[in-house]
């Protein structure tokens, strides 16, 4: 009697063969491809391999890129390392150079100091003493006087030391006419203290100056008039008041000086022919008293505020076309004392003195009122404690 299944109701069991059998033909269909329902549930099992050949050669394929960027980094590595080891041995030996040439010019420096310390009063400690030589452009008396080298014969036709005085940054002036008769140092001789540079240069000048005065040169500078008329431009030129009407031509000098009294605003090439007219009333002296009246103003001109903006200029100048006996070593002490410079007007004060008789070319210097000068100029210590006091 066979069992029929009622609409809806519970399906009945299925034999063992039958289900065998059906698990054989999905397993068959699965090997041979045919089964699309597995397929679209699990996708294709060659694919799925493909994709994790290529995932691995991929990484594969980046780990190598990754070592061989390695290489190339270490080899790049290799060789900075290798420029910057050189150069670093070439600045060793360099500066191992530069620092022994140093050695060596600072203890010649040194023992230069040494040598010349008993020279030095230890009365002018507190000051900075510059002997500043105005050197014309070459022999004026019509001989045409040359030295070794076949330059012309200069003489230093302004002479002025300034002086300044290194806690307060005050500024004396003192003025040392061109014909002023001095002995020639380690001679028997006498002659005008301008001439002594064809002699003996600026040190032979230094010394008369030490020997005239009685006061210490720590350094000196010498400039010619084509120079110092450069920096007068740079200045921005100097305001001053001519004292009287100025005429003076002289064809074989190529010098010609008309200014007229009043107030006058001087450039460079003004400023000298300012400085070098003598006239007939005053000669040298009153050319030495102008001097004094031109340092002055430039003196006020330099302590502008303008002139910040000028200083590059200004020390190029002082470097290439100045000479002078400072060294690098006395740099810093200078610019330590010119940044404490005094917004005072300075203190002048020339040699004193009378013309020659039968020569009024020649100025005398006047040996005890030159040392009443030096002694107010330059108080010795216990005078200038009582004067505080």
């Amino acid at each position: 009697m066979s069992r029929t299944r009622r609409p809806g109701g519970p399906r009945p069991p299925e034999d063992g063969r039958s289900r065998v059998s059906d698990i054989s033909e999905r397993y068959r269909r699965f090997e041979s491809g045919d089964d699309t329902e597995r397929r679209e549930r699990y996708g294709d099992a060659s694919a799925t391999k493909d994709n994790i050949a290529r995932k691995r050669k991929a990484l594969k394929h980046k780990q190598r890129m990754r070592f061989l960027r390695f290489l190339v980094f270490l080899f790049v590595a290799t060789i900075v390392l290798a420029i910057v080891g050189f150069f670093c041995s070439i600045l060793y030996h360099w500066g191992s150079g530069l620092y022994a040439e140093y050695q060596v010019r600072h203890d010649a420096y040194l023992a230069k100091q040494a040598a010349r310390a008993p020279e030095l009063n230890p009365r002018f400690d507190g000051y900075t003493n510059v002997l500043v030589m105005g050197v014309d452009d070459g022999a004026t008396d019509g001989t045409d006087a040359v030295d070794a080298n076949g330059e012309p014969l200069k003489h230093a036709d302004t002479i002025l030391m300034l002086s300044l005085e290194n806690d307060t940054g005050r500024l004396r002036i003192l003025t040392i006419p061109r014909d002023t008769w001095v002995p020639l140092p380690g001679t028997g001789y006498e002659n005008r203290i301008a001439t002594l540079y064809e002699t003996g240069g600026a040190p032979l000048v230094v010394r008369a100056a030490e020997d005239l005065l009685g006061v210490s040169v720590h350094q000196y500078v010498t400039i010619d008039m084509k120079t110092f008329a450069e920096l007068v431009d740079v200045l921005g030129g100097v305001d001053l008041y001519v004292e009287s009407d100025m005429d003076y031509d002289d064809p074989e000098a190529d010098l010609s000086i008309h200014f007229e009294q009043g107030y006058q605003h001087l450039d460079g090439e003004q400023a000298v022919k300012y400085l070098r007219y003598r006239g007939t009333d005053l000669g040298d002296v009153g050319r030495a008293k102008r001097q004094q009246q031109f340092v002055r103003a430039l003196y006020e001109q330099v302590m502008q505020v303008a002139t910040v903006t000028k200083l590059p200029a200004i020390a190029e100048i002082l470097q290439t076309r100045v000479a002078t006996s400072a060294e690098i070593f006395d740099s810093a002490h200078l610019a330590n004392v010119l940044r404490h410079m005094s917004a005072e007007a300075p203190e002048t004060w020339m040699v004193p003195g009378a013309t020659a008789e039968g020569d009024d070319t020649i100025w005398v210097p006047d040996t005890q009122g030159i040392g009443e000068g030096v002694a107010k100029l330059f108080p010795p210590p216990e005078a200038a404690e009582q004067a505080s006091e």
